[in-house]
């Protein structure tokens, strides 16, 4: 016996199969044609700017991987969460990836009173780049070898020392060393670290605490020496400088950087930027060129990334706390 299906039946059908879909068959095989246009690589400062090499250094190489265009999107403004909260807004479909620091994405959720994205459940994690630290430096000509000579020297001047920050770890990691160490020093806040370089190199401040790719450019140089590096374990770059924690102070403040997408990206696309940036990152070239950034490289899987950017969440809402640095 034969039955009739009206019309009304087939459109009900209909409905019910466009609901199923998206998580299913039609975005399986969208995920298959990935990527099918050009993809978006957003950073979060200015052309010229040290992220922005790393950024368009990336989207140079997984070009011809991806067999597509690259478009580099500068979004700069309020130290990177303007762009942090433009990708979480964006489409989840892959072509819109965050090249940053995955510490910096969650540094966002305890500098904001009132954070505009719950970052936690806004982003995926797609690839790791790279760690690295930021560095206590001092002028060459100093008389400071060690971080040891160094907090004897502060500690004897009191609330007259001073030391340099050009970005939120900078301050973070000064203070983080002042209540480890009892050292009084002043923060003088410089709106990049290059603009700190005179007052440093006058002995008008006294030590400084920088990004890796200032600072080593500083001490190739012949200008600075770096006393210790924040980060847990020693960098690769430059292996004979000691760990903060080496060097007495307890201290972990690992910056890492990473693809990011928005939450929701379908894992199959989700895995091949992950394909894309590990090769990247584990050729020779990408370790030349991080190294030279002041990191090392770092590849994990999307899940062990996802996984320790949530660690990181808590890790540094409570530097923030140490740091005192205001909300927003």
């Amino acid at each position: 016996m034969k039955m009739k299906v009206t019309r009304k039946e087939l459109l009900r059908a209909a409905g019910a199969f466009a609901l199923v879909a998206p998580f299913g068959g039609i975005r399986g095989a969208y995920a298959q044609a990935y990527p099918s246009q050009d993809i978006r690589f957003v950073c979060a400062f200015p052309a010229g700017s040290g992220a922005d090499v790393l950024v368009r250094f990336f989207a140079e190489k997984v070009r011809p991987l991806a067999n597509r265009t690259i478009l580099v999107e500068n979004k700069v403004g309020a130290g990177g969460h303007i762009a942090t909260e433009y990708v979480a807004r964006s489409k989840p479909d892959g072509y819109t990836i965050y090249v940053f620091a995955a510490t910096g994405v969650a540094l966002m959720a305890g500098m904001f009173k009132k954070p505009p994205v719950d970052v936690a459940k806004s982003y995926q994690m797609a690839a790791t780049i790279n760690r690295q630290s930021f560095m206590l430096v001092v002028d060459a000509k100093s008389p400071y070898k060690t971080v040891a000579d160094l907090t004897a020297a502060m500690k004897a001047k009191g609330d007259k020392a001073t030391y340099a920050t050009g970005a939120p770890p900078g301050t973070i990691m000064g203070e983080i060393y002042k209540n480890r160490t009892g050292v009084k020093a002043v923060e003088v806040n410089f709106r990049t670290a290059p603009d700190s370089l005179n007052e440093m190199l006058s002995g008008k401040i006294d030590y400084g605490m920088h990004d890796p790719v200032f600072s080593l450019a500083q001490m190739r140089e012949g200008r600075f020496r770096i006393l210790a590096v924040s980060t847990g374990q020693r960098i690769g770059v430059i292996p004979d400088v000691p760990t903060m924690k080496e060097s007495g102070v307890d201290m972990d403040m690992t910056i890492w950087w990473a693809a990011m997408v928005p939450a929701g990206t379908p894992k199959p696309i989700v895995d091949q930027i992950n394909k894309w940036f590990s090769a990247v990152v584990a050729s020779e070239e990408g370790k030349k060129f991080l190294n030279n950034f002041g990191g090392d490289q770092n590849i994990q899987t999307p899940e062990q990334a996802q996984a320790n950017f949530l660690a990181a969440i808590p890790q540094w809402t409570e530097f923030v706390k140490i740091a005192k640095l205001p909300l927003m």
